[in-house]
């Protein structure tokens, strides 16, 4: 029997990666997006998906649509991928991220709750929750402590997914993915920007990379591999929660600098803080400066997950390192800067 499965945020990345696991898996996918939005459809196209979905018009921030388009697909799965994910502009949009990213996770478990059905469903939960970490490495027991309106919001969103479990018997789980990356990733992300930037110094088009916080660090993966790690969750007989990680960290600069090497870059890294700056030893320019204005109003600092349990119970693993995600995005930005086909 053929499954059905509804991607709400289908047009990002993870939505574009899912979408394309879940139609080489036999199912039906329909994806949910946002009309008024415009749809860029760069990432469904580049993974070949795009004519075997189904999209449906679709908004959080309204009750009556969501159960519409609920009805209209009546999915076996859902996968709540859309979200305000920018946590810069969390801080500009407070109250919308928190309708967003927290009440409109609400309506839908509450359109299910209703409906009174089986459809399993799986919230993008994120590593930002932990915020302030109280543990190094993060897992499922850490305490959790948001630095930002988006973490808060994404908070507040588990919670519920948890209290609808325990107090209905739903099928809700959470993955509380950590950074995951790849050539489809947005460029408002500190990882894509690197690779489109280096890319365009490489080939002359830019003259410099002006970041944020170089000493931030980061446990990056695969899109790729993280929505395996999605779908898994929904094949279990019960439902629950799970960090998706590498376990292995990353200072942003250091990402930088790997980034730069694949376009036969040599950087060395010179001053502290908001006045460090990268210079390209074969040319001697400065390649990269750091910009207070990409600082976070509080930031967070370390990201480390343990993904022991979903190892454990999902069979999930990642599959993709560091060094060769690193060389996919610096590649794939490289080509799409010098045959002018970026779109996205």
């Amino acid at each position: 029997m053929t499954k059905t499965a509804l991607i709400t945020g289908i047009s990002g990345q993870d939505g574009a990666y899912l979408a394309r696991l879940l139609v080489d898996k036999g199912y039906k996918v329909y994806g949910a997006l946002r009309r008024g939005a415009g749809l860029n459809t760069g990432r469904l196209e580049e993974l070949g998906v795009l004519d075997e979905i189904e999209l449906l018009s679709f908004e959080l921030l309204e009750y009556a649509n969501i159960a519409r388009a609920l009805d209209q697909a009546k999915p076996d799965e859902i996968y709540n991928l859309a979200a305000q994910s920018f946590v810069g502009t969390s801080f500009d949009q407070p109250i919308y991220t928190s309708e967003v990213d927290g009440l409109g996770v609400t309506r839908m478990l509450e359109v299910l709750r209703t409906a009174g059905g089986t459809t399993r469903f799986y919230q993008a939960s994120t590593s930002e929750m932990f915020g302030k970490v109280h543990e190094v490495p993060q897992r499922e027991t850490t305490p959790f402590y948001p630095r930002s309106p988006y973490a808060v919001a994404k908070l507040y969103a588990h919670w519920m997914v948890v209290n609808y479990r325990e107090s209905y018997g739903m099928y809700a789980a959470s993955g509380l993915l950590f950074n995951h990356e790849s050539p489809l990733r947005g460029t408002e992300f500190v990882t894509r920007k690197v690779t489109l930037a280096l890319a365009r110094i490489a080939l002359g088009e830019q003259e410099r990379l002006s970041v944020g916080n170089v000493d931030a660090e980061r446990d990056w993966g695969f899109a790729g591999d993280y929505v395996d790690g999605m779908w898994r969750m929904l094949q279990q007989t019960a439902a629950d929660d799970y960090v998706l990680a590498t376990g292995r960290t990353t200072k942003v600069r250091d990402f930088i600098s790997a980034s730069a090497k694949a376009l036969d870059m040599d950087l060395e890294w010179t001053g502290e803080g908001s006045q460090a700056k990268a210079i390209d030893r074969k040319s001697g320019k400065v390649i990269v400066d750091v910009d207070p204005q990409f600082f976070r109003p509080a930031e967070v600092e370390l990201l480390l997950g343990d993904a022991s349990k979903a190892k454990s119970v999902l069979g999930w693993k990642p599959r993709v390192d560091l060094d060769e995600l690193t060389n996919m995005m610096v590649k794939a930005d490289y080509d799409r800067v010098k045959n002018r086909t970026l779109r996205f």
